[in-house]
């Protein structure tokens, strides 16, 4: 029997051999020839725009006729950790300052899972239909295991992305919130002087990531759902006090009545914390990112807080009080980073680690020694 299947494979073989260089499934045919380009001038233009690196002068020109190449590029200098960059990376920012501060700066933040990104899809679709722009910057959580991060918020927000009068830069939270919070201030400023009016900045919505994006935004949205145990989560005062506003998402189909009993339960929780120095009054409402329910209220809601706080001129004090906020927190991370960069620093950084790990010194005395020489240069 074996003997047969195998004069019957052999049989088989030779047949394909002999059909091989005909229309047999194993002839391998010659693909498409690459095409040449005809015009050499283009090819070496094409050539020199991957190699070439624009000046500052290029970038913010093109930036403040809204260029959004310009735009990507710009920022991406200036979240560069690269020490050759930040030269011109401050030369951007310099010249965008006198073509800044005119939007205004909405934090959106919630648990995994509440739907930011369905959200502000949808919110931000409703501010282009109103004549706005839009720049979402979306802070993605790094891992620090590996470092990496899928930066996938234009992935989820397929038709914003779209939209010509929308801009979707996520970008990765890194080790530290003070790196974040440097990246994604400069980056307001780059938006804001490209013509964005709306500012909207998604939390990572884990750790203390909020109080970083609440210190450089004039609202604060908190986004909640119902049915997850988020209603008790909810009532912590930390991310409660700095809510303006608090939107119950999802909102839809057989929701909706949970989430109007989440909304009433919120809104007396707001009541109970003491008043805020805005003279606002947080309030709960519900919205459905799906059905758009709800989102025109949020966006009402928004402009009263406007009005008032420009009416009492506290929206300005706190614009005034940030960016002093942001000059301190500046300091801290270049001396950070310069600290770190310092050759003599991380050899005695490696040495002590290893005193450290064998017990032979405290990390607290170990920090001590360090330091007193890194100061006394």
């Amino acid at each position: 029997m074996l003997f047969q299947n195998f004069s019957n494979f052999t049989k088989i073989t030779d047949s394909l051999k002999k059909t091989k260089g005909q229309d047999s499934a194993l002839h391998q045919r010659a693909g498409i020839s690459k095409q040449e380009i005809v015009n050499d001038a283009v090819a070496d233009n094409m050539k020199k725009l991957r190699q070439q690196t624009p000046s500052s002068l290029e970038l913010i020109r093109g930036l403040l006729q809204r260029d959004i190449a310009s735009l990507s590029r710009a920022i991406t200098f200036v979240e560069s950790t690269n020490p050759n960059h930040f030269s011109k990376a401050n030369e951007i920012i310099a010249a965008c300052l006198p073509h800044a501060n005119q939007s205004v700066r909405i934090g959106i933040t919630g648990v995994p899972g509440v739907g930011k990104s369905t959200f502000i899809e949808a919110f931000g679709k409703y501010l282009t239909n109103l004549g706005k722009r839009v720049a979402v910057l979306a802070i993605d959580p790094s891992s620090t295991i590996s470092h990496g991060s899928i930066l996938g918020d234009k992935t989820r927000m397929e038709e914003l992305v779209k939209d010509k009068n929308a801009y979707i830069r996520p970008s990765a939270s890194g080790e530290t919130l003070g790196g974040v919070a440097r990246k994604t201030r400069e980056t307001i400023t780059l938006c804001e002087a490209a013509g964005f009016d709306t500012i909207l900045i998604e939390t990572v919505g884990v750790g203390q990531s909020e109080t970083a994006v609440h210190s450089m935004v004039d609202f604060f949205l908190l986004l909640k759902i119902t049915g997850a145990g988020d209603e008790l989560q909810g009532m912590k005062r930390g991310i409660m006090e700095m809510a303006d506003m608090i939107v119950i998402n999802k909102a839809d189909g057989d929701n909706i009545k949970k989430s109007n009993l989440a909304k009433v339960e919120f809104h007396r929780a707001l009541h109970l914390f003491p008043a805020k120095k805005s003279g606002w009054m947080p309030l709960a409402t519900t919205c459905s990112s799906i059905t758009g329910a709800g989102i025109e209220q949020v966006w009402k809601t928004i402009e009263d807080y406007l009005q008032l706080t420009k009416t009492n001129r506290y929206f300005y004090e706190k614009r005034k009080e940030q960016n002093q906020n942001w000059m301190m927190e500046s300091i801290v991370e270049e001396l950070k980073l310069k600290f770190f960069q310092d050759p003599d620093v991380i050899s005695s950084l490696e040495e002590h680690k290893k005193a450290v790990a064998h017990d032979e010194i405290s990390p607290f005395a170990a920090a001590q020694e360090i330091l007193k020489k890194y100061f006394k240069k």
